[in-house]
């Protein structure tokens, strides 16, 4: 039986194998590691289209589900625009949660640029809680895509903010009792609750300031799976390996504290909110110093190699293999609450 989450990357690799676009107009197709897809329907402009549920958590799914789609399409270098919303909603839901979730899209489209032009609404027999799915189309200029798979050996790898964000607020959200119960103190369940908005999962910010600066190669954001996972789908994506330094990582002292006492480990939980980027390595210096005069938080924890399927790091013991994460470790805290 199938655990919740991503399906595992060797499954996913033989569906996707299937699909072969014969429309000319599809410039990038379905393919693992890629955030979005890419069409040429105009002169000037591409789009780029993704979609993408919240099924992790029942707690502002609204203003989830409209930040998770715009994360896809500002790693691929655009501007999301046109956003559809597909809502799965339990027979005993109430009219104040449905209001809720509606006033959290339109507030955050509109925060972001974003234009809701429809979707579809359905209570739906069998589910216990409220399901988002959101299908977002954005605009990228034709000389500014950027594909994960154009990442190179040697590369740099740059990442900004703190892993782990989003695993952490989830689980202090939906568990605080649990938390309480093994000894965490209620000011640090409540700063873990506010990760979402600070410093936030939402990583438009860095992505402009990346596809301004002309040595990007590649972005990616991690979502399930954590920042193991994100890493491995670039390197499957660009066809590269990968050697990462793990006290390069960082790690909020919240959600070390949080996944110590879960016996979570963070580097396979959800983490959007922080932003893969690689750069040649005579680059990185600069791109960090970009970051670093728009106030935003990066540092280099590793490089790409010529090694396709060999994917290390480096920790206390030496260098290891990374861990195959098979899904995410935010699904230890659903199933032992069920």
């Amino acid at each position: 039986m199938l655990k919740p989450g991503k399906l595992p990357p060797k499954l996913l690799k033989q569906l996707l194998d299937q699909i072969n676009p014969t429309d000319p107009s599809v410039l990038l197709g379905p393919q693992i590691g890629e955030d979005a897809s890419v069409l040429n329907t105009s002169q000037s402009k591409y789009l780029v289209v993704t979609t993408d549920p919240i099924t992790f958590t029942t707690d502002k799914i609204g203003w989830y589900v409209v930040n998770i789609n715009a994360n896809d399409i500002a790693v691929m270098g655009g501007d999301p625009k046109w956003l559809l919303i597909t809502l799965l909603l339990p027979q005993k839901i109430n009219k104040k949660t449905i209001d809720d979730i509606f006033s959290q899209i339109i507030d955050t489209s509109s925060n972001l640029g974003i234009t809701l032009v429809g979707g579809h609404t359905e209570v739906t027999p069998n589910i216990i809680s409220p399901i988002a799915i959101g299908t977002l189309i954005g605009e990228v200029s034709k000389n500014h895509v950027i594909k994960t798979k154009d990442a190179k050996p040697k590369d740099a790898i740059i990442l900004t903010k703190k892993i782990a964000l989003e695993g952490t607020s989830i689980i202090a959200r939906e568990f605080p009792n649990k938390l309480k119960s093994l000894g965490i103190k209620n000011d640090i369940i409540q700063k873990a609750e506010d990760f979402i908005l600070h410093p936030g999962i939402s990583i438009l910010k860095e992505a402009n300031v990346a596809r301004n600066f002309k040595y990007v190669h590649a972005m990616h954001d991690p979502t399930e799976g954590g920042i193991v996972t994100a890493l491995i789908e670039l390197a499957i994506a660009s066809n590269t390996g990968i050697m990462i330094d793990t006290k390069k990582i960082q790690i909020a002292p919240e959600s070390k504290q949080i996944c110590k006492a879960l016996n979570i480990n963070p580097m396979g939980l959800l983490s959007s909110g922080c932003l893969i980027i690689t750069t040649p390595q005579k680059n990185s210096c600069e791109l960090i110093k970009n970051f670093k005069s728009h106030n935003i938080e990066s540092y280099e924890i590793g490089h790409l190699t010529a090694n396709p399927n060999e994917y290390k790091w480096v920790s206390t013991s030496g260098i290891e293999d990374m861990p195959i994460f098979e899904n995410d470790e935010l699904t230890k805290c659903f199933e032992a609450h069920t």
